[in-house]
């Protein structure tokens, strides 16, 4: 018996012996690879290889392992290694790259891309890096991405909502880094982070992970900055059409120590004069008949700036990454119109500032073996200032509009929309997100997250009475959402699935100040209105490789969605009206989709994905839609409509040929339908089933590149691009008259990188035939453009 469980011991010893596996990788004997890929074959075990040249594999069971090791610089290798001690020494030298051999290694350079699109959320990852080169915004980026809508109010710097698959506007969270993005505030948004300070974009449709712990219901979108710790420097600058200019730089150093400082900032500045016309342009004659013009947007100029400075520690024993940040940014944005196009404005303008501290840090093996622990605190301090005081109307001329007598007509409010108005903003915010993982297994892992975030917002206006303006209006909203998630892979990783459950909670308070009369004297009357608001979620992601190259995915998730400060409180530079009794929307959400792919016959590469989807909401958060034809509505809140439901499906097609020619094309189709049937006294109302308005529910982005090689000097490259997107016609309002024109806007670039490919300039004409594009409420978009842009990078110093 004795020996029996000796023997039992020993075994379950050696069993359980690991030891870890290290080594350099290099590029015959002495350059450095940095940025390759090490895969643990039949694993989901990779490692990058860092600025030093090496890698790391901790706690590998004993036994014998195949390496696959990649870049887009060299040719990958397979390399086997049996591990039999505590630690293991294998350096890897790779030949340098054939032109037949860059493609097997994109696919490899890929890995966390591929990872994050085989735990089967229905998601896109963007990747920016060709972006990165020309005249493209971040907002451009995602309106190419299938399933998702950027719906813009004009130009640069105009307001923006987001449309995923039939859910729209604060369905949809915004997170840089996983932090939400208003806590940035206005003057640092996807308007101004240029697409070069971007590492890559994850968009969630309908199911959101754990781990980005919010109240997103219909989608999510995560922007990864740049963080990788080569030492570098990039710049670009690009001028265009309406006086458009935008610069950024960025740059990283890093001692041998660890101790990292990274720096980049932007600026943007566009007049935004572009021409508009059609059913919502015209001016209004002395004798009240309608002229409709073509005309020139004339205030509408969009003024940003604002830099980030980073300092800490990477790759350290006590932390993979330590870091202290500060961000400042600042705008400045001339209002043209309201929430419709049928009234232009003159001197009505915002101004935003915000200063932004931060402190990120995560380790794996924290405190203990296998439990990853990671924290980034957030707190921002925001001024916001409205400036509404011009007393004339005025016409699409930018002249005063005139009465039946020629006279100028003064606004009946006081100013260009409502009474005159100089509003103050200052918030205060503090938003912390910490997460642990305990990686229970190789194949099971337990996560838990937690996100808590506050807001103190204080306003006053200068040109309200005295009596008021000395009692500042407060807004206090404190939001905590909990996660907890299981992760496991079976089968070989062939299945994998993701199980969460989700907790949320919103305070609110308002404490408003105003005059009521009172026997015949101005009293001041203070309004106090609060809320608390509990609900829990839960849902499932979950994928099967049926083959290597066919993948099965299903997701659900039980969805709730709070409303946001700016739908709960108003925003008077957006033109939303406050509204304290709004309530939370709550969602069923399903996806079922397929990826096929990528499938390699000779030189052509294809990739197929689908995905349908249904999406059945109560009390539907939408802004509050004009059933009037021609009113020229300037400010609305945000109401609850109702019951809603959204069913379609999207589907995407990608093909390249020999690493030169790229060809891809997306469509997403859905119904978003009315569904409150009855009114309290059984009648069928007259707009149960109707498609929503406002919202295009058929879109297609079609994309062409062309790499030419060695172009005029030897080692260069030439890239020519075509863009197309189509949005069918929606309806504006519940009018069946209010609808759009179909749209079919087209673009063309071209892009020329030097041989040292340190220098890149590229050339962009968007919009070729100068189609009329509407977007929000039929507010029209630029038409016809051309751009220039440079950029210069260092990547070795």
């Amino acid at each position: 018996m004795r020996t029996t469980l000796l023997l039992f011991l020993f075994t379950i010893s050696a069993w359980s012996q690991t030891g870890n596996l290290t080594g350099k990788v290099t590029f015959g004997t002495n350059e450095l690879a940095y940025g390759s890929s090490v895969i643990i074959k039949g694993t989901q075990k990779y490692a990058i290889v860092n600025d030093f040249g090496r890698y790391e594999f901790k706690d590998l069971k004993y036994g014998e392992y195949i390496l696959e090791t990649s870049s887009m610089e060299g040719q990958t290798r397979t390399t086997k290694v049996n591990i039999n001690k505590a630690n293991t020494e294998l350096n890897i030298s790779l030949d340098r790259n054939g032109p037949k051999d860059l493609e097997e290694v994109v696919i490899k350079k890929s890995s966390i891309r591929k990872e994050i699109m085989e735990k089967g959320f229905a998601v896109n990852v963007i990747e920016t890096q060709e972006a990165a080169k020309r005249n493209l915004q971040t907002n451009d980026l995602l309106d190419r991405s299938g399933g998702v809508r950027i719906r813009q109010n004009g130009g640069l710097g105009s307001a923006v909502t987001y449309n995923i698959n039939g859910m729209s506007g604060n369905a949809i969270r915004i997170f840089i880094d996983g932090i939400p993005i208003q806590t940035y505030g206005a003057s640092f948004s996807l308007n101004s982070i240029p697409p070069a300070l971007i590492e890559r974009i994850e968009v969630y449709k309908g199911v959101v992970p754990a781990y980005l712990a919010d109240d997103s219901l219909g989608g999510a979108i995560n922007v990864i900055l740049k963080k990788g710790s080569k030492n570098m420097i990039a710049a670009s600058v690009s001028y265009g059409s309406f006086n458009t200019i935008q610069s950024n730089f960025s740059t990283t150093y890093r001692d041998k120590s660890g101790f990292t400082v990274k720096a980049n900032g932007f600026q943007n500045y566009s007049d935004n004069d572009y021409e508009v016309w059609g059913r919502f342009v015209y001016n209004i004659l002395p004798n009240g008949r309608y002229d409709y013009i073509r005309a020139k947007r004339f205030e509408s100029m969009y003024r940003s700036y604002g830099g980030r400075l980073e300092a800490g520690f990477t790759d350290v024993k006590w932390a993979d990454n330590f870091s202290i940040s500060y961000n400042g940014s600042e705008d400045f944005n001339q209002i043209q119109h309201g929430q419709y196009m049928t009234k232009p404005y003159k001197g009505r303008f915002s101004e935003s500032a915000a200063n932004v501290f931060s402190l990120n840090y995560n380790k794996k093996d924290f405190l203990i073996k296998k439990l990853d622990f990671s924290i980034i605190s957030v707190y921002s301090h925001r001024n916001d200032v409205v400036n509404d005081t011009v007393k004339w109307n005025y016409n699409w001329n930018g002249e005063r509009a005139l009465g039946l007598y020629g006279q100028p007509i003064l606004s009946v409010t006081g100013a260009q929309q409502g009474a005159p108005t100089i509003n103050h903003q200052k918030s205060d915010i503090f938003n912390t997100r910490a997460g642990f993982t305990y990686n229970i297994t190789e194949n099971h892992k337990i996560i838990a997250n937690g996100m808590f975030y506050t807001v103190d917002r204080n306003e006053f206006d200068e040109m309200q009475p005295e009596l008021v303006r000395n009692f500042m209006a407060t807004r206090d909203l404190s939001k905590t959402v909990s996660s907890l998630a299981y992760e496991m892979q079976a089968f070989q990783s062939r299945l994998k699935g993701n199980f969460f459950l989700k907790n949320y909670n919103l305070k609110t308070e308002q404490i408003t100040p105003r005059l009521a009369n009172q026997n015949g004297q101005s009293t001041l009357v203070v309004e106090t209105t609060s809320k608390n608001t509990n609900f829990t979620g839960y849902g499932f992601a979950g994928s099967y490789a049926i083959v290597p190259k066919v993948l099965l995915m299903l997701s659900a998730e039980k969805a709730i969605r709070l409303p946001s400060e700016n739908e709960i409180f108003g925003l008077p530079g957006e033109n939303i009206l406050s509204n304290a009794n709004l309530g939370p929307e709550q969602s069923n959400n399903i996806n079922a989709g397929v990826r096929l792919g990528p499938y390699l016959i000779n030189n052509h590469k294809f990739n197929l994905y689908g995905n349908a989807f249904w999406r059945n909401t109560e009390d539907k958060i939408v802004r509050q839609i004009s059933d009037r034809l021609n009113e020229a509505v300037q400010a609305s809140p945000f109401v609850n409509l109702g019951k809603a439901q959204s069913v379609g499906f999207e589907a995407s097609v990608q093909y390249s040929f020999k690493e030169k020619l790229f060809a891809g094309v997306n469509l997403s189709k859905f119904n978003s339908l009315y569904k409150d049937k009855y009114d309290k006294n059984g009648n069928i109302l007259p707009l149960y089933n109707k498609q929503l308005p406002n919202e295009p529910y058929f879109t297609v982005n079609g994309n062409l590149q062309y790499n030419f090689k060695n172009v005029i000097q030897s080692k260069s490259e030439l890239n020519l691009y075509y863009y197309c997107g189509y949005v069918a016609p929606f309806y504006t309002s519940w009018l069946e008259i209010d609808r759009t024109t179909a749209q079919f806007p087209q673009d063309l670039g071209l892009s020329y990188a030097f041989p040292n490919k340190q220098f890149v300039v590229s050339f962009d004409a968007k919009n070729i035939f100068d189609e009329q594009v509407y977007d929000n409420f039929a507010a029209q978009k630029p038409g016809r453009a051309f751009f220039i842009k440079l950029n210069y990078a260092i990547n070795k110093f």
